[in-house]
């Protein structure tokens, strides 16, 4: 049985730092929004806002490789719940078990840090500034996920708690 995991957050609290760690730590593969996005930006199509379609592509490679057998990470910031219900979805009908993981940077001054020096690793990725990321909106959670903290736990306990949680649901559904 595989596994969709879903991290969620805003940006800059650690959801791609978490998402590469636990890839190494778990071997699944790690499918990351913001590489789409930039990527529809610099087409030839030039589409900037990506509104849905990035979110709506990388569900669809995400369903390509959980119906290979391969457990996925999505890295995305997720934040209403229509956007929640596609990765739902997108577990159910590759038949694998949904993981929704929050990660959190509950120090704000933590957070404003990491955004306000925060660099972009992707061509064509502008990254949110402060006053952006404080004024985004993210709907409260309607149902069940596992929440780590980046600024009380490091990325590797992070990481663990998430890979251990996996594996709980693994068991639980075989």
């Amino acid at each position: 049985m595989t596994i969709l995991v879903s991290l969620s957050g805003l940006p800059g609290v650690g959801k791609t730092t978490v998402a590469k760690n636990l890839s190494a730590l778990t071997n699944a593969v790690h499918l990351r929004v913001d590489s789409v996005e930039a990527a529809l930006k610099r087409s030839i199509l030039n589409i900037h806002p990506a509104e849905d379609a990035g979110y709506l592509a990388l569900a669809s490679i995400a369903q390509d490789n959980l119906l290979l057998g391969h457990d996925v990470i999505v890295d995305t910031v997720n934040p209403i719940e229509v956007t929640r219900e596609l990765w739902a979805q997108t577990a159910s009908v590759a038949s694998a078990q949904l993981l929704n993981v929050e990660v959190v940077c509950s120090d704000i001054d933590v957070h404003r840090q990491r955004v306000e020096t925060r660099m972009s690793d992707i061509e064509g990725l502008v990254v949110p500034s402060w006053k952006a990321v404080s004024q985004r909106e993210f709907e409260q959670w309607r149902t069940y996920r596992l929440v780590v903290d980046t600024s009380v736990s490091s990325i590797e306990k992070c990481a663990a708690t998430i890979a251990c949680a996996m594996e709980k649901l693994r068991s639980l559904a075989g």
